[in-house]
């Protein structure tokens, strides 16, 4: 999503790919993976961002994801 990042692309696709075996494991459909990823990404803002910048943080992320998206 971000165009530059401190973590290396290595270590993000090796968490994604062992994220994505554990949804094949389960047969998560495209809408369950996505409610999941929903609630990771609420549970993340919840638990670990102050209240105060928890709302410009999810719009900062929405817009982000939106970027992201191929038309």
């Amino acid at each position: 999503m971000p165009i530059t990042s401190k973590y290396s692309d290595e270590k993000v696709e090796t968490i994604l790919t062992e994220i994505a075996a554990v949804l094949d494991k389960h047969e998560a459909s495209s809408e369950l993976t996505l409610m999941i990823a929903g609630n990771i990404a609420t549970n993340v803002l919840n638990q670990n961002v102050a209240a105060g910048q928890r709302k410009a943080i999810a719009e900062k992320f929405a817009q982000a994801l939106m970027s992201s998206i191929k038309n």
